[in-house]
Order: structure tokens, then C-alpha cells, then sequence
């Protein structure tokens, strides 16, 4: 082990120190940004970035594991890439499937697939659902794979099955309206059931949510980081802890 080595134990040590285990967050969610520019940093193929950036996730889920964190929601795939060109996107969706096959066969986590299923080629979706089926009772925190999410298509969805179930109740739309209540969308979100995010994590150095998690993410905290998502390391993680745990959380206060 090498002088910098030591040095980068000693202060990930230091770090982990300073987060208090009752001021951990229990609902993670991450922003994976930065493959393709982290690929052309290393003048290869954006199929390499998203192969780089795939190989971090067990690392980081394992990192999660040791902090304590309960769920942790990964966006992988947004509606918007969707309209990638078809060659890359369909690369990428076999880095996807890759992926969430090697999840399901460390048995560690319980996956829950977040996202318009719908809009997905029909074996990626029912890979997704076989990984939730297929690791259900896994002892584990809970890994939600969010895959053709979209931030508003979410919502709309919730709405729209929200109104089916009142619909065959015989509810009315006027009845509808004077009970409707935020929890009602709530209860019907891809989500629901779950805690909503303490944390979310982007990297790359953009600052903005580009509709993750909008609804649940109204009382998170946020955290940007510069690295690319296949450099980020565990003491980038351990900072994003460290200052979650410095918040004084408002709750839109």
C-alpha cells in the first residue's frame, strides 16, 4: 500500500466519523450522469462509459449497505433517452438488462423496476418484472431501477390510475374533486409505499433534477457532484453524507 493510499484510508475513517448513524438517510436516489462525457474523456465509445458506469453500481450499492441506507433509487434510463438513435439505445438497454441480471444474481437486494414499463422493448420490460419477482424475498434494502422514468410521465400515470380506480368504484369527477387530496396521487406513484428520498445524489457537475423523483423529491436534499459517474468514489459518497448530516432539514419551511 502506497503513501496516498494511506493517506485516502485514513481520511475516508475521518469522514465516516463524522456522520452520525441517526443522521443518515434511509431513501437514497441518484442521478448516474456523466458516462458518455467520461467516454469521451477516454476517447471511447459511449457504449464503454455506460459499461464503466454500469460496473460502479454493486460498489455503490455496497457502500449504501454500510451506511445504513434502506432504498436507494437509480435512474438509469429516462423517457428522453428513449429517443436516443436506435443503435446506441439499443446498446444501451443490453447494458441495462446486463445489469439488472448481475443484481439479481448477487441476492443481495430486492428490486423494484420504476418507470413506464410500457415504453420499453418488450423483453427489457419483462426482464424488469422477473427481477422484481425473482428477488421479492431477498433479505435486503430495496433498489428501485428506475428505466424509461420521466419525472411528469410518472405523474400523469398516477393520475390516470387514480381516476380508473375511482372509475369503477362509480365515483363521479365531481365527487373525485372534493376529496382529492395530495396522498391520493401518492398512493398511486411508482413509488408509493415507500419512504421519499432524504438524499439525491447527481454527478457530473450538472445542477438540476431534470424531473427525478419530482413529486416524492419536494423535501429532499440535494447534492451535486462533480465527478462523472463512473469516477465517483467512496469518499465522494462519504461527503454527500456528511453534508446531509450538516442540514438542519426545513421541510419546505
Amino acid at each position: 500500500m502506497g503513501l496516498s493510499d494511506l493517506v485516502y484510508g485514513v481520511y475516508e475513517r475521518r469522514l465516516y466519523q463524522q456522520i452520525p448513524p441517526e443522521r443518515r438517510p434511509r431513501h437514497v436516489g441518484v442521478i448516474l450522469d456523466g458516462n458518455r462525457r467520461w467516454a469521451s474523456m477516454q476517447g471511447t465509445s459511449s457504449s464503454h462509459g455506460h459499461r464503466a458506469g454500469a460496473a460502479k453500481i454493486v460498489e455503490f450499492l455496497g457502500w449504501c449497505d454500510e451506511a445504513g441506507v434502506e432504498v436507494v433509487t437509480l435512474w438509469l434510463l429516462s423517457t428522453d433517452n428513449l429517443t436516443r438513435p436506435p443503435v446506441e439505445l439499443e446498446a444501451l438497454m443490453g447494458i441495462i438488462e446486463e445489469t439488472v441480471t448481475g443484481l439479481v444474481e448477487q441476492g443481495r437486494w430486492r428490486l423494484h423496476p420504476v418507470g413506464a414499463l410500457d415504453l420499453l422493448p418488450d423483453h427489457t420490460s419483462r426482464l424488469l418484472k422477473e427481477a422484481q419477482e425473482s428477488t421479492a424475498n431477498v433479505e435486503g434494502s430495496l433498489v428501485n431501477v428506475a428505466v424509461g422514468y420521466g419525472g411528469r410521465r410518472e405523474v400523469v400515470d398516477a393520475v390516470r390510475s387514480l381516476l380508473q380506480e375511482h372509475a369503477t368504484q362509480g365515483t363521479s369527477l365531481d365527487e373525485l374533486a372534493q376529496f382529492l387530496e395530495p396522498e391520493h396521487i401518492a398512493e398511486h406513484l411508482y413509488t408509493k409505499g415507500q419512504p421519499d428520498p432524504d438524499l439525491v445524489i447527481r454527478t457530473s457537475g450538472e445542477q438540476r433534477l431534470s424531473g427525478f423523483l419530482m413529486w416524492q423529491s419536494a423535501h429532499s436534499e440535494f447534492y451535486f457532484c462533480e465527478a462523472y459517474w463512473p469516477d465517483f468514489r467512496h469518499v465522494d459518497f462519504l461527503r454527500a453524507l456528511r453534508a446531509y448530516a450538516e442540514r438542519e432539514r426545513r421541510y419546505g419551511s
